[in-house]
């Protein structure tokens, strides 16, 4: 499903948020490959969860049952590169679901085997804009330290390497770095962001701050920077991004991102629901044991899959779901989620206008350079999570 057609159903799912009941699936769904992980982060207990993980073919039959309507999956975990068959599972999402995103982050420790297994995502989802990001929270001993695992620093950069070796072979693919902001990286960020640009150099750097979610066992343990220090941190990151000269989708992603962190700044001041959210409408999650969610934050079920047939659409509908929609939809919660955040993004007219206002701006700022600029179209950003 191409991105205009995306863009058509808008309409149908800001009146599926209106009238709190569902006039279609969701086009950005979080799969749960697992709660298996070997990181032991400071951040997130996912890996202290039991396991109860979906068989490739309960993953197959739910991938079925969603048919086209999802347009971007992130395949996350645990760590999503443990499963042997996560490029079986992909292709699987990519055989029923034919998406246009396909985002799988990665600790990057296993670097002798995760360069394989992505470069098998790569063969079997040629339509589709895969985009691996590799976690990086600090340079040296200081990522060692927040990841819980000596020598991740290193397995990671091997694990880097090895991919940015792939992209001479598959024009489908996005190399990214994904950085946690929490309130053991707040302070040295800085170092951190100026390394990733100048000696790393991906196709894309994102951030996303540290939350308190129930799926990653952390509420309580205060890992959220204060908006103060975490806006000193950002703004780093805000300021190298202006100096890029971007043109086209990159121009686009890039305004977006810029907007997102300016809606974590006022929620994290405000705490309330900046823009609508959407999860539970346009955004959904599934555990590695069939529960969906509207979100990871709540990790609250509408119902599990195993128990409706593996029917995605049976467990949207369910009386469960529209009361948790209806709690989401009084701001009975809020977060910066990034993976549904830009999605909350996408479906508010009010904040496409500043995204295309931005774009307008880089675009005229560009022609006076004698750079020039296509129009783009507008995408759905890259998750972060």
């Amino acid at each position: 499903m191409g991105m205009r057609k995306v863009l058509t159903r808008i309409p149908v799912l800001q009146a599926s948020y209106l009238t709190g009941h569902p006039m279609g699936l969701p086009v950005n769904i979080t799969i749960s490959t697992s709660y298996r992980c070997n990181s032991r982060c400071k951040t997130c207990n996912v890996w202290l969860l039991p396991n109860d993980d979906f068989t490739l073919e309960e993953w197959d039959r739910t991938f079925q049952s969603l048919g086209k309507a999802p347009y971007w999956f992130t395949f996350s975990g645990g760590e999503p590169t443990l499963r042997k068959d996560l490029p079986e599972m992909v292709e699987s999402a990519y055989r029923h679901c034919k998406p246009g995103i396909i985002n799988i982050p990665t600790n990057g420790i296993q670097d002798k085997i995760i360069p394989g297994r992505v470069e098998r995502v790569l063969q079997a989802c040629p339509e589709s804009e895969v985009i691996i990001n590799v976690s990086l929270d600090g340079v040296g001993l200081k990522h060692d330290t927040v990841r819980g695992v000596r020598g991740n620093f290193e397995r990671a950069m091997r694990t880097y390497a090895a991919l940015k070796d792939l992209k001479t072979k598959y024009q489908n693919f996005t190399l990214g770095v994904h950085s946690v902001i929490s309130n053991f990286t707040v302070d040295s960020f800085p170092e951190l962001c100026e390394f990733v640009q100048t000696e790393l150099k991906p196709d894309q750097y994102i951030t996303e701050i540290a939350e308190e979610r129930v799926e990653l066992d952390t509420v309580g343990l205060g890992i959220t920077p204060p908006v103060e220090k975490y806006s000193v941190a950002i703004n780093t990151l805000v300021e190298s991004l202006h100096d890029q000269k971007l043109t086209g989708i990159s121009a686009v992603t890039q305004a977006f991102r810029l907007q997102y962190y300016e809606i974590v700044k006022k929620t994290l001041r405000e705490h309330r629901q900046v823009i609508p959210c959407m999860a539970g409408v346009a955004s959904a999650q599934i555990a590695p044991n069939g529960d969906v969610w509207t979100c990871c934050i709540r990790a609250q079920s509408m119902g599990n899959l195993r128990e409706y047939g593996y029917d995605f659409g049976k467990v949207w509908r369910t009386a469960r779901a529209d009361e948790l929609r209806h709690s989401i939809k009084a701001g009975e919660c809020y977060c910066p989620l990034a993976n549904a955040s830009y999605t909350n993004m996408l479906m508010h007219p009010p904040t496409l206008a500043k995204v295309s206002a931005t774009v307008l701006r880089e675009r005229r700022q560009a022609a006076k350079a004698g750079q020039g600029a296509p129009q783009p179209a507008l995408p759905i950003p890259a998750a972060e999570a």
